[in-house]
């Protein structure tokens, strides 16, 4: 059921590097081979394992960004502050990358992919810090372990002073029993890190991590280390709660999976909120060594899954079996470890020995719609806002059933979403008993149906235009046409609808002066085409229509010439629907469906597609329609080939049978005049003594012919 919902690992271009050596990519190597290391203000060169990845990409774009030093000034004024991080020297950023194809990061000043462990040395004993992230991939376990003892070997060569941080995972706590056993709820701090006890599949994190410890304390003037045991991140573009995300903005079922009981409370913690933690370690070089990154949250998984749901969908959530995740593509099964972790912790020597501004103390669930739009800002994952006008049978609903397909937008008809609305409403009470919890929606429910109905009663199946704006308003307002877009399909029709459509009651006016009107930024359409065409081209449109397609549409002739009328019945002095947008500088584009193919206009208009892309079924679809395409093309390709392989041999069989022709004619004609010498001998010395005595031969009749003629030719060639 969940297995169309993968985790999405951000994809990146392609950066063109023929030009650059395999092993190291970098823009300004040079700049720094020979560091002098003594002074704070200067620059510090960081190393981060994996810069290509979610969790350590985060952190050192974040780092890449900070002033050394910035996190010392606790007491300074915050111009003070500005003015220091403007003339500052900062953090410049190198690390490995494991996808050699992946786009160049901005913030790296370079990048080493498959380097063996003696060149990786030499670029860490470069830098001024080490951090190491496992809390992602284990297969980098060994590496990191590898990595500090590397360098501890190296110590006596080092010109400067190292830090080298690990960056762990909670897991290595996730079966530490509480440190009163009567009081499960006192959290557990760093104090109780000698006490940890690691979920079994995360024992080899444990170990790295005092190994990192132990040797760190040899000679700490050298060559000091950190452990940060970070807790689940969030933020930016999701990675461990991806999933929900995802399934709550696609909105393609109606409720969002939460696997197990989903009590269980997860630390977790800001990816930003994590960098900083990194910052004011390199900046403080704190005494404690040992470090717990959590926010204040005490959130439960359930808390976390309904608050996504309920800022990105319908707030619907329903808990399955963690048996239906494992075994799918929906999730690993690491994944589920993480997501079934149980611990309360606090992260006391933060607080107490670092100086430390955290964001997102509070947690994921107080600051849900901070998160939400930092994820669809980082994934891209705007609405696209589309309002088609024009008069009737100009085309709109087909340009806005293939813009829909193509942007995966919602297709908001005005007919379509009354009839929605009655089949929601008449649904909602049909599946629904009443109850004392739910008996005040079901009223409202029944009593906003009666009054639909009657009112279309009353009016020859028409509703009236408030209940038409209020179904529409309600449509753009819902979270699908919010998370993902939509077209308006031909409507509003007038200045008037527009206004109050998209009026804001809640809108600060900055000016009362203007005669802006207040519009809603969220429901206002950010593009606006006016889709137009002669009334000559129109009406042989809808002469072309079958009876049945035309009945259907409400566009016979009857009635398309009465609508046609109405729409060019307003004067030059109205305000017309074009002139709202105008006044709000969305200026419409006009579209002459007549001369422009109108949905390619639109797309060049209106840019890429701004979501998910194909999903799995769809990219079948695609690869199986772009191999039929190949296949048939393919098969083209053979006929016309092998149709001009039987032009050829037509050809060749032509010239053949006629070079067989003339070499006939000539053999024919040259034995024509081999036998004329030969015919001329007979008739004159053979010929007339038989011709002769097959004329006695009849005469007689003898009994044997043959034998007479030859006779005859015997005396008569012995008279000779």
């Amino acid at each position: 059921m969940w297995g169309d919902f993968r985790h999405s690992r951000r994809d990146y271009d392609v950066l063109d590097q023929s030009c650059v050596p395999t092993v190291l990519l970098s823009l300004h190597s040079n700049q720094t081979t020979n560091m002098a290391n003594h002074s704070e203000s200067r620059s510090k060169r960081v190393f981060f394992n994996n810069i290509d990845s979610y969790s350590s990409k985060y952190i050192a774009q974040f780092l890449s960004s900070c002033v050394v030093g910035e996190s010392l000034a606790a007491d300074e004024e915050e111009e003070d502050k500005q003015e220091q991080a403007s003339e500052g020297a900062r953090f410049q950023i190198v690390g490995t990358v494991a996808n050699k194809g992946a786009k160049k990061q901005r913030f790296a000043l370079e990048e080493y992919w498959s380097v063996s462990r003696e060149e990786l040395l030499q670029y860490l004993m470069q830098c001024d810090v080490i951090v190491y992230n496992i809390t992602e991939h284990t297969d980098l376990i060994d590496e990191a372990t590898w990595a500090i003892s590397a360098l501890h070997s190296e110590i006596e060569h080092f010109g400067s002073s190292k830090i080298f941080i690990l960056l762990s995972t909670i897991m290595t706590w996730a079966m530490t029993k509480p440190a009163d056993p009567d009081d499960p709820d006192i959290p557990l701090t760093e104090d109780d890190y000698k006490r940890r006890r690691p979920h079994p599949n995360f024992k080899e994190h444990t170990s790295t991590e005092k190994h990192v410890l132990k040797l760190g304390k040899t000679k700490k003037s050298k060559l000091s280390t950190y452990v940060v045991t970070s807790g689940l991140q969030y933020g930016m573009g999701e990675n461990m709660f991806h999933f929900f995300f995802k399934t709550a903005w696609l909105g393609e079922l109606s409720s969002v999976p939460v696997f197990g009981p989903g009590t269980n409370i997860i630390p977790a913690i800001h990816i930003h909120d994590l960098a900083r933690v990194v910052h004011n370690i390199i900046d403080h070089k704190p005494k404690t060594h040992y470090f717990l990154a959590v926010d204040d949250s005490k959130n439960t998984f359930e808390d976390i899954v309904k608050a996504i749901a309920s800022a990105l969908g319908s707030g619907q959530i329903e808990k399955v079996p963690k048996e239906d995740a494992c075994g799918t593509k929906a999730i690993t099964e690491t994944d589920l470890l993480y997501l079934s972790v149980n611990l309360q912790t606090e992260s006391v020597f933060l607080k107490d020995k670092l100086n430390l501004r955290w964001d997102y103390d509070s947690g994921i669930v107080d600051n849900i719609f901070r998160v939400v739009e930092e994820y669809k800002q980082t994934r891209q994952l705007l609405p696209i806002q589309i309002c088609l006008l024009g008069p009737p049978a100009v085309g709109k609903s087909s340009v806005a059933a293939k813009l829909c397909r193509y942007y995966k937008l919602h297709h908001i008809n005005v007919n379509e979403a009354i009839d929605e609305k009655v089949r929601q409403l008449e649904e909602l009470l049909a599946s629904s008993e009443k109850t004392q919890e739910n008996e005040e929606i079901l009223t409202g429910a029944e009593e906003k149906l009666n009054t639909i109905k009657n009112n279309m009663l009353q009016n020859d199946g028409q509703l009236d235009e408030q209940h038409v704006m209020h179904i529409i308003r309600e449509k753009l307002n819902s979270m699908p046409c919010r998370n993902q877009g939509f077209v308006l399909d031909g409507y509003p029709k007038t200045y008037t609808q527009a206004k109050e459509l998209f009026h804001d009651a809640n809108m600060e006016v900055e000016d009362t002066r203007s005669t802006i009107s207040q519009y809603s930024k969220v429901l206002i359409p950010g593009f606006v085409f006016s889709l137009e065409a002669t009334d000559e081209f129109l009406k042989e449109r809808v002469r072309s229509l079958p009876q049945n397609v035309a009945e259907e549409m409400h566009c016979t002739q009857e009635e398309f010439t009465e609508s046609l009328a109405k729409f060019r019945e307003t004067s030059p002095e109205d305000e017309s629907v074009l002139d709202y947008f105008d006044e709000l500088e969305i200026h419409p584009e006009h579209i002459d469906v007549e001369n422009v193919a109108a949905v390619e206009k639109i797309i060049k208009t209106v840019g890429r597609p701004m979501n998910y892309g194909l999903s799995p079924e769809e990219m079948q679809e695609k690869r199986k329609r772009k191999e039929d395409e190949w296949h048939q093309q393919l098969k083209k390709e053979e006929v016309e080939k092998e149709l001009v392989e039987n032009d050829k041999m037509a050809a060749l069989l032509d010239k053949w049978n006629r070079n067989v022709a003339e070499v006939k004619k000539q053999e024919h004609e040259l034995l024509e005049t081999r036998s004329v010498p030969v015919r001329h001998y007979l008739m004159k010395y053979v010929m007339p003594t038989v011709i002769q005595g097959l004329v006695d031969c009849c005469k007689v009749k003898p009994e044997d012919p043959v034998d007479f003629l030859a006779e005859y030719l015997f005396r008569n060639n012995s008279d000779d």
